[in-house]
């Protein structure tokens, strides 16, 4: 058994690991994108301030992919010096993807973002375009396997546990990648990304209108990731309702948790529910009232009128025979490993897909020997792990709700910017110009409740049904995980205040920018800026 704080504090700098890296990611997912068309339209007309808009936007890009590397390449150290109990027991299927992503991916768009930022006059148009375009596929095919390790975590597939090796032995790479969970996951984060920088692209372009710099770079720029905004905000809401299916059919109690279903109730008279206040101590609501849709949810997750969605009422009852089977597997395991009983392995064999949950129960009964365990004792082991399969449900509920309020914020103001951008009218609509200038930080924020929802809705397993949480972790000390979370909180913080400094930095400045007018500017020789174009001949 590993020190319960140690755990908690391995879980903390993990998750602030995470979510200080994931605030990088969509944004190098989504420019990428938005960088190819908008140099893709240059290549179509000729017009030199569509290059110029590929080129401002993609030293964002540059900033925050450079930012992003450096923060994503310490997680996957993590996963050997905090949680090596987790590796061990699936190092052979998780480091699979990994591998694949810094093969594939990571090697591919790290070579290519040279030739796009160095390339412009060394290349010919249509050279450059192809460069770029490598560059936003390796972006985003580094997602992709990342996406797919973490599926396999969410629904572990592709893989058997081995009895003699303790380990989950790699055995279909197609059941992997094809994995229903980790096709619905890249394609909501990546479109989710495309949001992040859509909003990035109309912020600043709403702050040079507002201030009256750069009109016709800002006007094009406004118009171009509002419409790409639009389809993307479209397109994450969608997807997001195929991602909440899904949850029900692998992970109701992941769902179970977002709605705030403390019981089953009869379809199709389950509501919808926009505000409660979970309590999970008392495994109810904390006020007696709360605010829903009656007749919605039934329909909406599991679109059909007659189907009942399983509340945590029935979900804890139904994972009570899943802990005593797997208090089975646990004492059968000891067995094999100690003698290579045939009669053991038999029992391994009929309950093996309810070994996690023997784990789990484990949990309960810290050093105890499960076999002596009977009559109340027993009851109250199996119990508590069958309560603890229910993820933190206030946690899980407010930050789905907030995730989806956000997504349908973002629809609203995608909608008003193209539509007034199209009219030709969005100068004259300045309190729509403030809204996006102001809502820059709305759309990463969302992204990182989204991952909350993602990681708190698996708990309390590591690998979902196979490994909990509590036995995948180092056994530091905790002076060692208290020094080592501190190191990386300063740290991280060091790199989002040299991400900020330099975003806001080169935002203000604007596409005129010449570091070495700068410098001759410095000395007498010049104003520092090149001449602003937006009124003369590219209007």
């Amino acid at each position: 058994m590993i020190d319960p704080t140690v755990v908690d504090l391995s879980r903390l700098q993990f998750a602030l690991t995470a979510l200080y890296h994931f605030q990088f990611v969509p944004l190098t997912l989504g420019l990428s994108f938005l960088l190819a068309a908008m140099e893709t339209v240059y290549v179509i007309t000729g017009k030199p301030i569509y290059k110029e808009m590929a080129q401002f936007w993609g030293k964002l890009f540059g900033i925050n992919f450079a930012i992003g590397v450096a923060t994503g390449l310490t997680m996957e150290f993590e996963f050997g010096s905090n949680w090596s109990m987790y590796s061990h027991f699936v190092g052979d299927v998780f480091g699979t993807p990994l591998a694949i992503e810094g093969l594939m991916a990571f090697f591919m768009e790290s070579t290519f973002i040279g030739l796009m930022f160095f390339g412009w006059d060394r290349l010919s148009k249509e050279a450059h375009l192809a460069i770029t375009y490598l560059v936003a596929l390796g972006s985003n095919l580094s997602a992709v396997w990342i996406l797919i390790a973490n599926a396999f975590m969410q629904v572990p597939v592709g893989a058997r546990f081995d009895p003699a090796t303790m380990r989950m032995q790699f055995h279909s790479l197609g059941a992997l990648i094809f994995s229903e969970k980790a096709q619905a996951e890249f394609v909501h984060t990546s479109i989710a990304g495309f949001v992040c920088a859509a909003m990035l692209v109309i912020s600043i372009s709403a702050y040079y209108l507002l201030t009256g710099q750069h009109r016709a770079l800002a006007l094009r720029s406004f118009r171009m990731a509002s419409l790409f905004g639009l389809v993307a905000a479209l397109a994450v809401i969608t997807l997001g309702d195929a991602a909440g299916r899904l949850d029900y059919l692998v992970q109701p109690t992941k769902l179970a948790a977002m709605e705030g279903l403390w019981h089953t109730t009869k379809p199709p008279a389950a509501p919808w529910s926009l505000v409660a206040f979970p309590n999970d101590a008392a495994r109810k609501d904390l006020f007696s009232f709360s605010i829903g849709l009656p007749y919605v949810l039934t329909p909406l997750v599991t679109h059909t009128m007659p189907t009942a969605i399983p509340g945590v009422d029935v979900l804890e009852r139904d994972a009570r025979p899943h802990v005593v089977n797997g208090i089975k597997v646990v004492i059968a395991l000891e067995d094999y490993a100690k003698t290579r009983s045939a009669a053991a392995l038999r029992v391994f064999r009929k309950y093996e897909a309810d070994m996690g949950y023997g784990f789990l129960a484990q949990r309960y009964a810290p050093g105890q020997d499960l076999k002596r365990i009977t009559g109340a004792n027993f009851l109250e082991i199996v119990n508590r792990a069958a309560r603890a399969t229910i993820p933190n449900v206030f946690v899980e509920y407010w930050a789905f709700r907030i995730m989806v309020a956000m997504g349908f914020f973002f629809l609203a103001i995608f909608a008003f910017a193209a539509y007034y951008s199209l009219k030709n009218e969005i100068e004259r609509q300045r309190w729509v110009l403030k809204l996006a200038m102001w809502s820059v930080p709305l759309p990463v924020l969302t992204t990182l409740y989204g991952w909350i929802v993602t990681e708190n809705g698996r708990q309390p397993w590591s690998v979902y049904g196979w490994l909990p949480t509590f036995q995948a972790a180092s056994t530091h000390t905790v002076g060692y995980m208290i020094f080592s979370l501190a190191g990386f909180a300063a740290l991280y913080s060091a790199f989002i205040g040299a991400e900020l400094y330099l975003m806001f930095k080169y935002a203000r400045l604007g596409p005129g920018y010449s570091e070495t007018a700068a410098e001759r500017a410095a000395t007498g020789g010049g104003s520092g800026l090149q001449p602003d174009y937006a009124n003369t001949a590219w209007e």
